[in-house]
């Protein structure tokens, strides 16, 4: 079983233009997102899946810098670019994240890889909030087969399902399966010393990227690769007494 790590980004985000290449602690967040996903034991390869427009030309060159593979396909077809991508690298198995979760934490994706190995559901997922799990948002992937991902790339052309790969298997905000007869989707239970549903750890508007930069700022200098009970410590305790909480 191949397993492959496909991570989207492109500069064109509609809510956060050029987010990917965002300055936290002195390294475009791409670059933090690529190093700490390197630390996964569970994969054979990651790819930076990004588009064929020139304006992504910067982010293929951050992936080189991190030794990383890079895709370039669809610019708004991104279950396509998927599809294409985990072809082009002969996955048989593949963890998707989007490059907006810069503290992405890589035990968590060998635990949900372990998980979707035993067969038990076709849509696996720690990336968020799944079935009351009690992850926090941003710190884990999705995993899926490589045969139910072309199964949906074949099947389905909805525009939404086109752009939200996820939302052909599992849909985060009603929590609903989106073909529960066909694609079973499970996860694993939060670890509770890092059970905190109510933190949002990807970035997606001016306020997360705030809030990510002031995190870089304080554990990055200490620990490039801290682990999320420093960012629950770091938040508990001096991010909300700064911020008057």
């Amino acid at each position: 079983m191949r397993i492959v790590l496909i991570v989207q980004a492109r500069m064109g985000s509609t809510r956060l233009p050029g987010k990917s290449m965002a300055d936290l602690a002195g390294h475009p967040l791409l670059w933090h997102v690529l190093q700490r996903v390197r630390r996964a034991r569970s994969l054979d390869a990651i790819v930076l899946a990004t588009t064929s427009k020139p304006e992504d030309d910067v982010l293929a060159g951050v992936a080189d810098a991190c030794g990383v593979s890079t895709f370039r396909g669809s610019p708004h077809d991104l279950l396509d670019r998927y599809y294409q991508a985990a072809k082009a690298f002969e996955a048989d198995v593949v963890l998707r994240l989007p490059a907006d979760n810069p503290v992405a934490e890589p035990e968590e994706f060998d635990r949900i890889v372990d998980f979707h190995l035993t067969g038990q559901s076709e849509f696996s997922s720690n990336l968020a909030q799944v079935f009351e799990n009690g992850y926090p948002d941003g710190i884990g992937a999705e995993v899926f087969n490589f045969r139910d991902l072309e199964e949906v790339w074949a099947a389905n052309s909805d525009p939404r399902q086109r752009e939200h790969v996820h939302l052909n298997f599992f849909d985060y905000a009603s929590q609903t399966p989106a073909q529960p007869s066909r694609f079973r989707v499970g996860t694993v239970q939060c670890p509770e010393a890092f059970r905190r549903p109510d933190l949002v750890l990807d970035v997606n508007t001016p306020e997360q990227y705030a809030f990510m930069a002031q995190l870089y700022a304080h554990l990055y200098p200490r620990n490039p690769n801290f682990h999320i009970t420093e960012i629950i410590d770091w938040y508990d305790h001096a991010y909300r007494e700064s911020a008057g909480h």
